[in-house]
């Protein structure tokens, strides 16, 4: 099992946790959380996939990226209140996992011969679509139309990757830069506040 396929795993089993947890505070069983964490966490890539015509899904391909979503599940319906108090320690956790499947879902699209335009926003779909189908599902407003920057931290990011790709950076160097310029700039715009100019 290599490192970037248990990252995947792992990321994919926060998300799931997130998704479950939205709804904590409504009423909900067993089946909802289950459902709203497995939209979260496969909803991105899923999306993307469809998109590039790669098929079969991820999740449809590989049962180890279900049973990920099921313990994730599972452990934000038995814990919740425990887990609900870690919630410092899951903006960190999603923070890392939308740079790495931000800059996973570029370089899908472009091994599948896309523009690199389309590739960087094929990047940004597959790290904020699971979590904007999350917040539809449970009535609140989708985290694009929020003011805290997220979506354009992975644009930023998804970007930055197809540009150092093009001058054939190494794919390790790409990876780590790329992700950190988002994970960088989530963090600080979260720290001081930061949001884009509003449309008045």
């Amino acid at each position: 099992m290599t490192l970037q396929y248990t990252l995947e795993l792992l990321g994919t089993f926060v998300f799931a946790i997130s998704g479950a947890l939205a709804i904590k505070e409504k009423e909900h069983d067993l089946f909802g959380a289950g459902f709203t964490g497995f939209i979260t966490a496969i909803g991105g890539g899923t999306l993307r996939d469809i998109f590039l015509g790669s098929y079969p899904l991820v999740w449809i391909g590989d049962v180890w990226f279900l049973y990920a979503i099921l313990g994730g599940v599972l452990g934000a319906f038995i814990f919740p209140n425990f887990l609900s108090k870690l919630r410092k320690t899951f903006f960190l956790f999603d923070t890392l996992g939308i740079g790495f499947f931000t800059v996973l879902g570029v370089e899908k699209a472009l091994s599948l011969g896309v523009r690199p335009e389309i590739a960087a926003i094929m990047g940004m779909f597959s790290a904020v679509m699971g979590g904007v189908i999350r917040d539809t599902l449970t009535n609140e407003i989708p985290i694009l139309f929020r003011k805290e920057i997220y979506a354009t931290a992975c644009l930023v990011g998804a970007a930055l990757y197809v540009f150092l790709d093009l001058y054939d950076v190494h794919r390790n160097y790409n990876l780590l830069i790329s992700m950190s310029v988002i994970i960088g700039i989530r963090l600080i715009a979260m720290k001081y506040k930061l949001s884009l100019p509003r449309l008045d």
